[in-house]
Parts: structure tokens; C-alpha cells; sequence
């Protein structure tokens, strides 16, 4: 998982109550539209880049990307389907939304335990 990217984290920090979305963006560091794809993934299990790609109303080599980097970190999941004409297709489901929260909260206490540790290390001399 990357670091939440600092211009980010600002924002996020910024906000008394941040969305759900601003929150994911940041602690998984990816982009908006990254985790717009995640979440029209969670309603539609299974789906393929093609129908990913109408359902968003993306191109499928932004939707590809985008899938791409949300396997990468862990918050969806790549099956091959083989076709009855012969021939495959891949088909993608999210991980749950709880699973995804799970992995939100490690993220942001392994991040916290760090801060803290950067604190506690810190003297004058630095």
C-alpha cells in the first residue's frame, strides 16, 4: 500500500467530517476516480472491463488502470472466466465494504503507531 500522498492528507485534515470517499483516497493513496471504480464495483460483482467501463462511462483502458491499481492494493480481486466459445475473460470483484474498512482502520493505526514513534524520537538536535 503507498503512503497517503501529502497533499491529501491536508485536505482530509481539513475536513470536521470527510466523506467516506476523501478518506479512502487518502489512506490507500489513490485517486478519486479510483475509488469511484471501487465502489461501482461493489455493486456490480463479477463484472468485466467492459462492463465496468459502460457502468462508469470511462474507457476501458482508464477503468483497466484503475482496476489495476485497486488489485495492487488489495481492494479487488482478478478471476478468469473461461468462455463456452473457447477463450477467457476476466471478471473483478471488490472486497467487501467491511474488509475494506478493516484494512482502512491497520492502515491508519500502523500510520499513527509511525507519527507517534517520529515524535517520541525526535530531540533537539534534529
Amino acid at each position: 500500500m503507498s503512503d497517503p500522498p501529502q497533499h491529501r492528507l491536508g485536505e482530509l485534515m481539513e475536513q470536521s467530517d470527510p466523506p467516506f470517499r476523501n478518506v479512502m483516497s487518502c489512506v490507500f493513496g489513490i485517486e478519486d476516480h479510483e475509488t469511484r471504480t471501487y465502489l461501482t464495483l461493489l455493486e456490480y460483482p463479477g463484472c468485466t472491463i467492459e462492463e465496468l467501463s459502460s457502468a462508469l462511462d470511462r474507457d476501458r483502458s482508464t477503468v483497466n488502470r484503475s482496476l489495476a491499481t485497486l488489485t495492487e492494493v488489495g481492494l479487488a480481486r482478478r478471476d478468469r472466466r473461461l468462455l463456452d466459445g473457447g477463450g477467457y475473460v476476466y471478471q473483478y470483484t471488490a472486497v467487501s465494504l467491511p474488509e475494506a474498512k478493516a484494512m482502512l482502520h491497520e492502515a491508519l493505526d500502523a500510520w499513527t503507531e509511525q507519527v507517534h514513534r517520529a515524535i517520541e524520537a525526535f530531540d533537539e538536535t534534529d
